[in-house]
């Protein structure tokens, strides 16, 4: 259509020009003594439009000529990147193919491209720590590092990452705090920075990073409590020695991460073992009262220090729903042995040791009967009981 619409305006301009000059009966004489030429208008203006046109093509050929030179290092420069980057591409498939000597190879051809030297760099560089060079490692990233730039955050990145796997954490460490400061905290670095804290034992950054990741939709909700749990247990750990620091460290888990029963039950024997396993009955009896645990029921007895009648009454309370828990009666039989009412701590933890035998169960009858009953011939047996189901 558009060619159609081209054809036909040349002939209605052709048509108007033949009906102008038609029209036109001027002539145009000129004098070059001894010479006179006479022309017609029509005839000089055409030929001064043939001369403007010829003229111009000349023109453009002169300048397309000197040009050549500069299109051909244009063109060889071209060329130059196009094959730079498809070895660029070509690496990057290598490399995850596996083939990391061929892709080591041909980023280094790559790494002629200027305007791709950083990524065919770090290429280089992760192909030289998939075969083990460390030399050459090191060569590629020092190159990476030349270039900067934009990339920095990429070299930085793969640098964390590489430490990593490794296990060279304390590196990881530093290059993840460049980045932390320059304000990078997308979830890849989350990530890393969540395994090198784990790595390096550093808890209550872990407890940080895996809020922020759980926060950001980059981890279920199973895994954050798998990571929080984990670290709150360890920091419980290494303050197991300091009853006022473990008491302040447990005041300070958010109550939602407190519900986390698995959590809850390994972390009240460390409250005990120095004194303070009061602290967590309220967040015993709030777990029981939602949904029955045996394994949280056998701890409460060690939760109820200095108040042992309390927990007696509500632990009978219990009984009466769940009369057939060993846990239950384990931990009734603890209690009635904290308040000094030694025939009915024996009931309990003989029923507790009748449903489900324990170690722990046969202990606490042990020490019963050896220090508060005077019947050390059954303690000895309990004694034995214990040592035969420890060693089983």
């Amino acid at each position: 259509m558009r060619a159609l619409i081209w054809l036909i305006g040349i002939f209605a301009l052709a048509a108007g020009v033949a009906m102008l000059a038609n029209v036109n009966n001027g002539y145009v004489l000129v004098v070059l003594p001894p010479w006179r030429i006479q022309l017609s208008l029509n005839l000089l203006i055409v030929g001064l439009v043939v001369a403007f046109f010829c003229a111009y093509a000349m023109l453009r050929m002169i300048r397309r000529t000197m040009e050549l030179p500069g299109r051909v290092i244009q063109y060889r420069e071209r060329r130059r990147r196009e094959k730079a980057g498809r070895a660029l591409r070509d690496g990057m498939r290598a490399l995850f193919e596996g083939r990391f000597a061929q892709s080591l190879k041909l980023a280094g051809a790559a790494f002629s491209d200027t305007d791709n030297r950083s990524m065919a760099a770090l290429v280089a560089a992760r192909a030289a720590h998939a075969m083990r060079d460390d030399t050459r490692y090191r060569i590629w990233l020092g190159k990476a590092a030349e270039q900067e730039g934009e990339s920095r955050v990429a070299r930085l990145m793969t640098e964390a990452e590489l430490a990593v796997e490794g296990r060279r954490f304390e590196e990881a460490a530093e290059r993840l705090e460049h980045l932390r400061v320059a304000g990078h905290r997308h979830i890849a670095v989350l990530r890393l920075s969540l395994r090198v804290a784990s790595a390096l034992a550093r808890w209550d950054e872990v407890l940080r990073t895996g809020r922020q990741l759980y926060k950001h939709k980059a981890m279920s909700e199973e895994q954050m409590r798998s990571v929080l749990r984990r670290a709150h247990l360890e920091r419980m750990r290494e303050l197991a020695g300091d009853a006022e620091g473990l008491a302040a460290y447990w005041k300070g888990i958010p109550a939602d991460e407190l519900s986390d029963r698995r959590m809850v039950e390994r972390a009240v024997p460390y409250l005990a073992a120095t004194g303070q396993g009061a602290l967590a009955r309220k967040t015993l009896e709030r777990l029981l009262d939602a949904e029955w645990d045996s394994g949280l029921a056998r701890l409460y007895g060690s939760c109820c220090e200095g108040d042992a009648v309390d927990c007696l009454a509500r632990g009978e309370k219990w009984l009466r729903m769940h009369p057939k828990d060993a846990g239950l009666l384990y931990a009734l039989g603890r209690l009635c042995a904290n308040a000094q009412l030694w025939g009915k701590a024996q009931s309990y933890l003989e029923a507790s040791l009748n449903l489900a035998p324990s170690v722990e169960t046969h202990l606490a009858l042990a020490r019963l009967f050896e220090s508060r009953l005077d019947r050390p011939g059954e303690a000895q047996e309990h004694y034995r009981a214990a040592a035969e189901r420890s060693t089983a």
